[in-house]
């Protein structure tokens, strides 16, 4: 299959959680291809480089967004029309990571999670992204054309192997109370996708695979160190970008309502997945 054309040339794209790994993959790969980029992210702290990369170019914005406080969302989002006058896609990459929660190796099993663990991580993966949606879909909503791409894990799902039993995809993670998270996240993008099909905004969900993000080595390294199971070889954060520019180019004419294996997409497409795979460090 042929890779599919991109076309964001003066688009304006908010990214969520964009200072670092995916989000900051996410927004180079707009701005190169001629995009307007509003990058946002809890904290800037480390990342200040590219925070400054980003503010010396006419073609971008940063702002400081917790997706939980109202007002910041708010206040993001009316830098936003100031300076771009409109959004034309919203990538929700923000999230409260399992080891975010329970660092360094971050498994736990669901008895050992506190309701107030869930209740920080639906804080965030959940009611967050749900907060930023409502508000920056409004330019959509008026102009009748958009696209949402939110974040989830193929951990998140659950399959029926063509029978009649559904069961979860691999349980085995022992990350509850993330993927129930994002087992929610997914669904309700889902049923938004239904409902602002007529409006002509495409909603769509990815599931990246297992990627090298902050924390990555740490977390590996601690998961051995416990005699726990590691975890795949991971890929660098910017084998998600082509997916994320594509679905960024819908409207509801186009892909909408789906849920999207990010290493599938791009063996379909031609891509050479292992040019973006790299092991850990012993």
């Amino acid at each position: 299959m042929e890779r599919p054309p991109v076309n964001v040339k003066g688009r304006v794209v908010v990214i969520t959680g964009a200072a670092r790994g995916l989000g900051r993959a996410y927004a180079e790969g707009f701005l190169k291809e001629g995009a307007r980029v509003v990058a946002t992210d809890l904290s800037w702290n480390g990342a200040e480089d590219f925070e400054r990369e980003l503010n010396a170019s006419k073609d971008a914005l940063t702002g400081v967004m917790d997706v939980r406080n109202d007002s910041q969302v708010e206040a993001l989002y009316k830098d936003t029309i100031d300076k771009f006058g409109t959004v034309d896609a919203l990538i929700n990459n923000a999230g409260m990571r399992q080891r975010d929660l329970y660092p360094p190796a971050g498994r736990v099993t669901t008895l050992e999670a506190k309701p107030a663990d869930f209740e920080r991580m639906y804080a965030v993966n959940v009611f967050g992204t749900l907060r930023v949606t409502q508000q920056f879909i409004k330019p959509m909503i008026e102009k009748r054309r958009g696209s949402i791409v939110s974040v989830a894990s193929s951990g998140s799902a659950i399959d029926s192997g063509g029978s009649g039993v559904w069961t979860a995809l691999r349980p085995n993670s022992r990350e509850q109370p993330y993927m129930s998270s994002k087992s929610a996240l997914m669904n309700w993008a889902l049923y938004l996708a239904d409902e602002v099909k007529e409006l002509n905004i495409a909603v769509n969900v990815i599931f990246p695979g297992h990627t090298r993000t902050t924390g990555s080595a740490e977390q590996e390294l601690a998961r051995r160190a416990m005699g726990q199971r590691g975890g795949p070889i991971p890929l660098d954060p910017e084998h998600a970008v082509p997916l994320v520019i594509y679905l960024a180019q819908q409207d509801a004419s186009g892909e909408t309502g789906k849920v999207f294996d990010t290493t599938r997409w791009l063996q379909d497409h031609g891509y050479d997945v292992e040019q973006w795979r790299h092991p850990l460090p012993d």
